[in-house]
């Protein structure tokens, strides 16, 4: 979501698993839409976004500790349609066809309604499959004076483009509203559902107003194995926090200036990819490929259904451009040789951090201690050292 005064451009990428024929979208928007304000878009820059703001893993190696030290290491077809059938039929249940686009491999129509039970008809006449009680949520949004913005793929098209999964869509329009309806979607859900909400503003970090935004537990040490297993650790870690608010808590992941990163997962995104995601103040005088100056990302992370979060998301920016990003530190023991006083007390360190890291991690995500032990396995046993056995005699 990219949002300025009253300027919001969504990209909204979904990761629909069936036959497309199956797949449509039904979104609530505050105005209709003209062609000029939807676009497809290409999923490598939500890929690259996804990479750059994701909550990381970073390594240190401990160096020999008789030694002094510190080092760490809008493709777009100008089709438009109106079949005169279709209008007429929604005209007699109150339904307005407001627009009718082809966009790229979709097939979209901007519709407004005078009451949620013809929408709800007219969706359900002309092959859009609603859950059961999405005629009242419906109603509610009629009720805001939205309209509804309605996708479905055109499966020739998407052959003849070439594309064999889901590009994202965009929209650009102006509302007071900074919002995210997601209460449609959780009608069908099949039990709880992940959004990710990369937010990217001129002022700074964006929270949500109506739930309260957790940041999410950070800068913690691990045991040295979870590089193999870092996304179980996620996982489970996530789940713990959401079951410890309650399950209605919207965590952040990331807050950080787009100019630069530390460390940096992936590059930051370029005023090229930026300008395609809707950032539209971004200097033109800037090189394409550099990173942007005046754009603040923010990465949110939901596990929502309708019980836990019976209101769409409302968004504020707060103007704090404070740095915030989920990390997570593997600190690996020295490994070599060890000749020195030093030597014997920096071992007796590690042995400790290991045991502290494996509790705290156990803490994190809730996992069993023998199992974590076990994967510990030969880390927890602290290298002998190699001090010389008369350094010991009248040492006090």
């Amino acid at each position: 979501m990219v949002r300025d005064e009253d300027r919001t451009v969504i990209t909204m990428s979904n990761d629909f698993q069936g036959d497309v024929k199956d797949f449509a979208m039904v979104i609530p928007v505050p105005t209709i839409l003209e062609r000029e304000q939807i676009n497809v878009a290409q999923q490598s820059l939500i890929d690259h976004l996804d990479a750059y703001t994701a909550p990381r893993l970073v390594e240190y190696f401990d160096e020999d500790p008789c030694m002094v030290r510190r080092m760490l290491k809008m493709e777009m077809a100008d089709s438009m349609i109106a079949p005169t059938a279709a209008m007429n039929e929604a005209q007699e249940l109150g339904v307005t066809i407001e627009a009718s686009y082809n966009v790229g491999e979709y097939d979209i129509l901007i519709l407004a309604a005078e009451q949620s039970d013809g929408l709800v008809q007219w969706l359900t006449d002309n092959g859009y499959q609603l859950p059961q009680g999405a005629q009242a949520v419906v109603g509610s949004y009629l009720k805001q004076g939205m309209k509804f913005f309605v996708a479905k793929v055109n499966i020739e098209q998407q052959q003849s483009l070439g594309y064999t999964s889901l590009r994202p869509l965009q929209v650009a329009f102006e509302s007071p509203k900074f919002m995210l309806p997601i209460r449609l979607g959780t009608l069908n859900a099949n039990g709880k559902q992940d959004l990710f909400v990369f937010a990217l503003t001129r002022t700074g970090r964006v929270e949500t107003s109506n739930y309260r935004t957790v940041r999410l537990p950070t800068d913690i040490d691990l045991p040295v194995f979870i590089k193999d297993r870092f996304n179980d650790f996620y996982k489970d870690m996530f789940h713990q926090q959401v079951e410890k608010h309650d399950g209605k808590a919207v965590f952040l992941e990331y807050a950080w200036d787009m100019a630069w990163c530390d460390p940096c997962a992936a590059d930051p995104l370029s005023v090229a990819q930026l300008r395609d995601l809707g950032v539209y103040w971004v200097n033109s005088d800037q090189s394409l490929r550099s990173p942007a100056v005046d754009v603040f990302a923010t990465r949110l992370h939901v596990r929502y259904d309708a019980e836990t979060f019976p209101d769409d998301l409302k968004f504020i920016e707060t103007g704090d451009r404070t740095n915030f990003q989920g990390r997570y530190v593997m600190r690996h023991p020295w490994g070599g040789s060890a000749n020195c006083a030093a030597a014997e007390k920096y071992y007796s360190s590690v042995e400790k951090r290991q045991h502290e890291n494996a509790a705290r991690l156990i803490k994190l995500t809730g996992w069993d201690k023998a199992t974590v032990e076990s994967m510990m396995g030969a880390s927890l046993s602290v290298p002998p050292s190699d001090e010389k056995w008369w350094r010991k005699l009248w040492r006090e």
